[in-house]
């Protein structure tokens, strides 16, 4: 089954145009989750990740519902099924 990973449509350029990854076996976090795709879509982990491998600031990332930064930040488990969204923050006036 493995984890859904969705993206908005900012990103999606990154990604060949894709809004969906699934990414099979399920990652055992969201770290791990991130290096398997630093491989194969280098300019999301850049988009994601600054140069120490911690997530940007401006960058939200959601297990279902809850923000990974409330629950174990990149250390949070995934489960096999798990919907992982990547949300950048929206700033104006």
């Amino acid at each position: 089954m493995g984890v859904t990973l969705r993206l908005p449509t900012v990103l999606a350029d990154v990604v060949g145009g894709q809004r969906v990854l699934d990414v099979d076996p399920a990652p055992a976090s969201v770290r791990a989750l991130f290096d398997a795709l630093a491989a194969s879509h280098p300019a999301l982990e850049r988009r994601v990740r600054d140069e120490q491998g911690d997530l940007r600031r401006f960058v939200n990332v959601y297990v279902g519902d809850d923000d990974v930064r409330h629950l174990d930040g990149q250390a949070t488990p995934l489960v096999d099924g798990a919907e992982v969204w990547i949300l950048p923050s929206v700033a104006g006036g």
